[in-house]
């Protein structure tokens, strides 16, 4: 098996070819990050005599940028794996490499690959693609509400003038509507495809996961491959990470709060809801309230159950009941 790193950027992709897991030689081209880019990267393949099923790609997340090259290096046929940034540059770190750039990023991506073979990477289908990029305008109008309304408090702290108060009032109804827009659809586009449609209800029988819950678990789950409710809830940064150390360190665990910040905030309320409501997450509670732990804790626990909770009904196919012994 080939091994081929791509650090993605904006505009190019350095990429680095390993032969062989243990090889250290390597080869370094650099292509735009464009289908004419990608289509030299499968012709440079060709010519080094690579078939597509010979050839592992790795590369990291970043946002938007590497779609086209995964979606585009998939459909030819060879391997595709999105690598985790960080643990990509803790792998770094355990090679010794300490030089910055994005020609020794790639060697990194591409020894990642051959040494720890991740997992294989499947596109998300075209309707799970549409609900994500809904989701996530979704949030962003949120924050633009927000930020008005923020500055609105300020003007009229600070005395602004009434059309200035006028004009941020304006702003704030159009958003408004945006968002109500929006919602609608989401709220379409998942009633269209039986496949969201039935996950949807299953997620949203579970007491505290309300229709804004639901849209972010399911542009999750429906993009992404979890085989297990552990693995969903490390990706959403919902794992507890502690530091201790001999006598001397012995800090409180906290949330990892490595995955999107914007589904970790879509859950904070559900979670405080269900603690009052959902028969799991309230037994959970009064369990951790016993063994002395803080308030803040508790709400990050049910956060990390709710998410359970999501997965359990999503693989179990079964709505909520408070009588499921076990749902994750």
């Amino acid at each position: 098996m080939n091994y081929l790193g791509i650090d993605v950027s904006k505009e190019k992709l350095d990429c680095c070819l390993l032969r062989e897991a243990s090889e250290t030689r390597r080869k370094i081209n650099r292509v735009d990050n464009s289908p004419t880019g990608l289509a030299s990267i499968i012709s440079i393949m060709k010519k080094e005599g690579i078939r597509p099923d010979e050839l592992h790609v790795i590369m990291e997340g970043t946002g938007v940028y590497h779609q086209l090259a995964a979606e585009t290096l998939c459909d030819a046929g060879m391997t595709v794996s999105i690598a985790n940034p960080a643990q990509v540059k803790n792998f770094g770190r355990g090679i010794a490499v300490r030089t910055k750039n994005d020609t020794k990023d790639s060697f990194v991506l591409a020894r990642y690959g051959a040494l720890l073979k991740p997992a294989p990477w499947t596109p998300p289908s075209p309707a799970a693609r549409q609900l994500q990029a809904y989701v996530s305008r979704e949030d962003a109008i949120k924050k633009d509400i927000q930020r008005e309304q923020n500055r609105k408090e300020k003007s009229v702290i600070g005395r602004a003038p009434d059309d200035v108060l006028a004009s941020i009032d304006e702003t704030i109804a159009f958003l408004g509507t945006q968002l109500k827009a929006i919602r609608k659809k989401i709220g379409s586009h998942i009633d269209r495809h039986p496949d969201l449609k039935d996950d949807m209800t299953l997620l949203t029988s579970i007491p505290g996961v309300g229709p804004e819950t639901g849209h972010h678990i399911l542009a999750v789950v429906h993009t992404h491959q979890f085989r297990s409710a552990e693995q969903l809830a490390a990706y959403l940064g919902l794992v507890p990470v502690e530091r201790q150390s001999g006598t001397s360190l012995h800090a409180q665990p906290r949330l990892s709060k490595a995955g999107p910040t914007a589904i970790r905030a879509a859950l904070y309320m559900p979670a405080v809801t269900a603690l009052t409501w959902n028969p799991h997450i309230r037994e959970m509670k009064e369990r951790l309230a016993a063994k002395g732990k803080t308030p803040m804790a508790i709400v990050g626990a049910a956060m990390r159950k709710l998410v359970h909770l999501c997965y359990g009904v999503l693989k179990t196919r079964k709505r909520y009941t408070s009588d499921h012994a076990q749902l994750a």
